[in-house]
């Protein structure tokens, strides 16, 4: 019995410590990555602006639907294992620029990502920036060392370049 206990108290320790630290972690947080094709930049545009089409690429993701505009701008709803996220698009300027932004503010989570999107010699560049914030002490800890602030960014990127049939060359 006395083993148990001391398990359970050692288990707790734990928890509480992840949650001290991330509580001492900033909530805010900014991460890219960027991805290399080699496609047009209005290929790539396309892509990442066909919200019907992505769930066919687009590596977790189920579902997608369409949401009423917002400020004239598109907005949706991403079906996932982990849930529901609605997004709104903030800022669009073909084929360079989109900025998108999580709609709900009861999330734990939330933030936007800028695409920009630039021509190189093999074809063009996709950056990612994410601009993010973590409210939960337990998953800011969590997302910090043990999800990586970047994998859904990586992963992104690389079901693009599946998308395209080509290797994914993704760099910061």
């Amino acid at each position: 019995m006395k083993i148990v206990l001391w398990v359970f108290l050692l288990l707790a320790g734990v928890l509480i410590l992840i949650t001290v630290i991330g509580w001492l972690l900033p909530r805010d947080h900014v991460a890219t990555r960027i991805g290399r094709y080699r496609q047009p930049p209005e290929a790539i545009w396309k892509a990442i602006t066909d919200v019907d089409a992505m769930p066919s690429w687009r590596d977790g993701l189920k579902s997608v639907e369409h949401l009423p505009d917002r400020n004239g701008l598109p907005a949706h709803l991403e079906i996932t294992s982990d849930g529901k996220i609605p997004f709104e698009t903030i800022e669009m300027t073909p084929p360079q620029k989109l900025v998108t932004r999580i709609a709900d503010p009861k999330l734990p989570f939330g933030g936007t990502w800028t695409f920009e999107i630039a021509p190189d010699s093999d074809g063009a560049t996709l950056r990612i920036t994410e601009r993010g914030y973590v409210a939960n002490p337990f998953f800011r800890f969590m997302s910090r060392f043990v999800f990586s602030q970047t994998s859904t960014m990586e992963t992104y990127l690389k079901s693009l370049a599946k998308k395209f049939g080509e290797k994914p060359g993704i760099g910061e």
